[in-house]
């Protein structure tokens, strides 16, 4: 088994050139799948893992996810970064305690937000923002680990945002220690192009969850990560709620006939 070292040390490497897909798990199989298919590391996803258990996105208490972080870091070979949410404080020293505490699970890297789930004001001011992301910084360097930290801009996600205001909070981010910039809802060549430019020579991830933009046109751009992050788990409830919806309201169970089969699933399961 790869050692947590290892995989830090290699998921540094995937950020360096070229550009990767980083594909969403949300749980030990579903990731195990992924690196039988060839994949170079994972991201967790808090809104998948909370769907698997019933839950919200955003409802998964931090303990839980700590305990799913440290499932799915042991489940593969590959590096796994985790989707931190707000780093489940607002205070700039726990978000900083609360890294430590994810590290240990032995993921290669996390994701911090700008969000402050407040309603009222659901984005931290960015003085704050950039604070909450050095503390991070500070955690991961005195751990002496090599995790790769990812800042998060939301603003366009939510609409709080123009491009110009992310472009900016990006920088802001970049220059408090990020190793990755992370903006969900860049959409068109123009804004992605942009994105890069403006964090450049710090790589840019952007978020895929529909048709759009193939790999080879976002690595052309400048990308050089690519996640997806409910998207895979929403596929697989689509088809879930497809079958499923045919038995109840119809009695008939044509959709099981596109279901997997069981030889399949055990070939890519297979150690």
């Amino acid at each position: 088994m790869t050692t947590p070292a290892e995989k830090r040390a290699r998921f540094r490497e995937l950020h360096e050139s070229g550009c990767f897909v980083i594909p969403n798990p949300w749980d030990a199989g579903s990731g195990r799948i992924l690196q039988a298919l060839g994949f170079q590391a994972l991201a967790s996803t808090s809104s998948g893992f909370a769907w698997s258990t019933g839950r919200l996105d955003n409802e998964v208490p931090l303990n839980d996810m700590l305990d799913h972080l440290a499932v799915l870091s042991a489940a593969t070979d590959l590096p796994l970064n985790a989707d931190f949410e707000n780093g489940y404080a607002d205070a700039p020293e726990d978000v900083a305690a609360n890294v430590r505490r994810a590290l240990a699970t032995g993921v290669a890297g996390l994701s911090i937000e700008d969000m402050s789930h407040d309603p009222g004001k659901p984005l931290y001011e960015t003085a704050l923002a950039v604070e909450r992301v050095r503390a991070a910084r500070a955690a991961i360097d005195a751990d002496g680990t090599g995790a790769v930290l990812v800042a998060r801009a939301e603003g366009l996600l939510i609409g709080q945002m123009d491009l110009g205001q992310t472009l900016n909070r990006l920088t802001a981010l970049a220059e408090a220690g990020a190793d990755c910039l992370y903006a969900p809802g860049l959409k068109t060549r123009e804004e992605i192009g942009a994105a890069v430019k403006a964090v450049a020579p710090l790589p840019l991830n952007v978020l895929m969850w529909t048709k759009g933009l193939t790999v080879a046109e976002l690595a052309d751009l400048g990308v050089r990560r690519i996640s997806v992050g409910g998207a895979l788990a929403r596929a697989a409830w689509a088809g879930f709620l497809g079958a499923a919806r045919e038995i109840a309201t119809e009695g008939r169970f044509d959709r099981l006939g596109e279901a997997a089969t069981g030889a399949e699933l055990k070939a890519l399961l297979a150690p």
